[in-house]
């Protein structure tokens, strides 16, 4: 039942500049529209995890709603599900070993694990069984970080490192026990 990152950040390990922006993620050329193997990877998760600051960033990309499995959003203040997106959008909240057992035990046994903060959250947990990470060659110089501080390290195998439209590297781990 793994729980699964899948995120790009910059050369100094951050996923949103000084402003919480991320419009420099689709600075590097991509000619043939390539999803960077976004679209293999949501075929292998059953659900999305992510928390209130990384829903409100999507919403405000102005697309479709771009998911095609169900978004549980992490939060404590939201009592309600944005228009339009209630059979789509659902909200959780608690300790997040109780969320997880929770979703696992409603059929949702491979999560896609995504924002700052509850990347941060569930890996302080030790609740990361997979990190997908690419790299954007750009130096943001301060922002959001993808990590935070652990109370103790976690151990993680690099099992495959690929060259993506000749700018970016995706490197995956897993976490070793």
């Amino acid at each position: 039942m793994p729980n699964i990152v899948y995120i790009a950040t910059s050369l100094d390990g951050f996923i949103a500049d000084k402003n919480n922006q991320v419009d420099w993620l689709h600075d590097i050329p991509n000619p043939e529209g390539s999803d960077l193997g976004f679209g293999d990877f949501m075929a292998r998760i059953d659900a999305l995890v992510m928390g209130r600051n990384t829903l409100e960033i999507v919403l405000s990309f102005g697309i479709d709603w771009p998911y095609n499995k169900p978004v549980f959003v992490l939060s404590n203040t939201l009592t309600d599900v944005p228009a339009g997106l209630e059979d789509k959008v659902f909200l959780v909240n608690g300790p997040l070993p109780q969320v997880v057992k929770q979703l696992n035990a409603q059929g949702y046994n491979n999560l896609y694990i995504d924002g700052g903060k509850t990347i941060q959250g569930f890996l302080q947990q030790d609740l990361i069984d997979e990190m997908i990470i690419t790299t954007i060659p750009v130096l943001l110089g301060g922002g959001i970080p993808l990590f935070g501080e652990l109370a103790s390290p976690l151990k993680f195998k690099h099992v495959k490192a690929e060259p993506l439209v000749d700018y970016l590297v995706q490197n995956s781990f897993i976490r070793q026990r």
